[in-house]
């Protein structure tokens, strides 16, 4: 099971960059991968195809009409294939004793 750490933009597209996110999290949603969005980036839960896939289909939405595309990716695998998108926030929780803001 592969969690994966993403953000990917155009650069020199101005300042607010959310049309392009919005792109991406269309791709994300609709992939069937489970995900959470964060404010500065999107986990995706999966196999490593799967994941990759995404990831992949992403970059060549924004390549048809950008011309310089920056991405920032961290991935942790672990053998198995228990859920852990929400199981490693729930485990931290349960050693401080209550519900963070999360």
């Amino acid at each position: 099971m592969v969690l994966l750490e993403f953000a990917m933009s155009p650069t020199g597209e101005g300042e607010s960059l959310s049309r392009h996110v919005a792109r991406i999290l269309d791709i994300v949603d609709r992939s069937g991968v489970s995900y959470q969005l964060t404010a500065m980036g999107t986990i995706l839960e999966g196999n490593w195809d799967e994941v990759m896939g995404v990831v992949g289909e992403c970059f060549r939405e924004l390549q048809k009409d950008c011309h310089r595309i920056a991405m920032n990716l961290k991935m942790d695998y672990r053998a198995g294939s228990e859920p852990r998108l929400h199981a490693k926030v729930d485990a931290v929780e349960g050693h401080v004793g209550r519900k963070l803001r999360t």
